[in-house]
């Protein structure tokens, strides 16, 4: 019998572990907790093209060293963190779902993920700015928010 699990069973289990926000709360959550880390795990390139304000970068590949002294990776910031009120981003929130539960694992107390990601606050109008801090159009961020999946990355026919 084949033990392995599909990404979606992985993303499904992480969700039912962790707490999530939705997009249309997390601005009265801003507002509410001053001290919140928005941690937004998407790659560098794709944090670039449009992030929520304030949010602080740290790759999923990078995480679980970026969360501990001692690495290339540690990210101060992240480190001290362990008892803020933290939400992770990524574009869907599917990563973040993943990287919310394993930091829950490693320690991390208040931590959350932003369920649909950086496309569903989009998708709700709400702002983005991009790597020199400048606004982002909705209908930009669109696009390389919702990228077409190539015939060959939906699996055999």
């Amino acid at each position: 019998m084949d033990q392995r699990q599909s990404y979606e069973t992985l993303v499904a289990r992480a969700s039912a572990e962790i707490d999530e926000v939705m997009p249309w709360d997390l601005e009265a959550v801003v507002e509410e907790q001053p001290d919140l880390l928005l941690l937004d795990v998407r790659e560098a390139d794709e944090f670039a093209s449009g992030h929520i304000k304030g949010s602080l970068n740290v790759p999923r590949g990078l995480l679980e060293g970026a969360c501990e002294y001692g690495f290339v990776e540690t990210v101060p910031e992240l480190v001290e963190a362990r008892s803020r009120n933290i939400v992770v981003i990524c574009r869907s929130g599917r990563r973040s779902a993943l990287a919310a539960r394993t930091m829950k694992e490693i320690g991390y107390e208040n931590v959350k993920s932003l369920r649909l990601g950086v496309k569903g606050w989009n998708d709700s109008e709400y702002s983005l700015v991009d790597g020199g801090g400048g606004q982002v159009s909705p209908d930009i961020a669109e696009g390389f928010l919702a990228p077409e999946i190539s015939r060959e990355k939906l699996g055999p026919a």
